[in-house]
């Protein structure tokens, strides 16, 4: 990392990951700083990679992706890129999350209904080579944490 994250930096990405649509105006009023300041400094905190990209936060049932689960996967001998690489593909599937312990991979999967998540289990997911086992977990309910915040 080029760039020496301060206390300034830390609220402007807490900032953007409370509203990633805020002008830098906007940006420089909440932080306190002038404007160019704050351009200046998000121009690095993006040059350096610490902000990767600006997205929004989708509503999932509104989308008709009432069904949200973790697919908890075992992998046999294949090289975990290759796997990691193939699952994402699948088009159900928000995030691929290699873990330590018994397990090695979270699989986060949005889906229409039940049936349409089993046949994503069933039908991708194990059906990509080097899956060998997987558990379910149904998303019953969600909180946004506070560890970006400042």
């Amino acid at each position: 990392m080029k760039y020496r994250l301060d206390d300034i930096d830390r609220r402007i990405v807490a900032e953007l990951a409370e509203d990633s649509r805020l002008s830098v105006r906007q940006l420089a009023e909440h932080v306190h700083i002038s404007r160019s300041a704050a351009h200046s400094r998000l121009a690095a905190l993006v040059a350096d990679g610490i902000i990767r990209r600006f997205t929004i936060d989708v509503d999932r049932a509104a989308l008709g992706q009432g069904v949200s689960a973790i697919i908890v996967v075992k992998i046999g001998d294949r090289p975990w890129p290759e796997v990691r690489d193939e699952l994402a593909l699948i088009p159900c599937v928000e995030r691929v999350q290699a873990v330590s312990g018994d397990i090695d991979a979270l699989v986060t999967v949005h889906a229409e209904s039940n049936t349409e998540l089993s046949q994503v289990i069933l039908a991708q997911v194990h059906e990509v080579p080097g899956v060998v086992a997987s558990r379910s977990l149904l998303i019953l309910d969600e909180a946004e944490g506070q560890a970006i915040r400042s």
